[in-house]
């Protein structure tokens, strides 16, 4: 895989799951006893930490990014398991969040490597 394949990657989960978490909450499966702003916030509000960096193609950013995606992830899996009626919608989370995930792991690899700040095994550790 290659930097801009990495990039392109990220950028697709990661802006597209900040759109989906809108478009679902607000507008396909809007929660009917909450205020319809409520979800939309706390779902939307960890994806903004690392959104300046991953626009900015900041390789630590999309390192630690991957930490944010794990609550998408998890949530995705467990409506897949015990929602029929939301199933389709987490099916599209869990693609985003997986394309996001693999590519901020690919690309803080690579352009890590590409600006020397691969971590090095010492010699001692193996």
């Amino acid at each position: 895989m290659t930097t801009f394949a990495a990039r392109l990657l990220t950028l697709l989960g990661f802006v597209g799951l900040l759109c989906w978490v809108l478009l679902w909450h607000l507008w396909l499966s809007p929660h009917p006893d909450l205020n319809p702003w409520l979800l939309p916030v706390i779902w939307t509000v960890p994806l903004l930490f690392p959104l300046k960096g991953i626009l900015q193609g900041n390789p630590y950013t999309h390192a630690w990014g991957n930490f944010v995606l794990m609550p998408y992830f998890l949530h995705a899996l467990t409506l897949i398991t015990t929602d029929e009626g939301e199933r389709a919608l987490a099916v599209v989370e869990l693609v985003l969040t997986t394309l996001a995930f693999v590519g901020t792991i690919y690309y803080a690899r690579l352009r890590g490597r590409e600006l020397g700040l691969s971590i090095r095994k010492s010699k001692e550790n193996g």
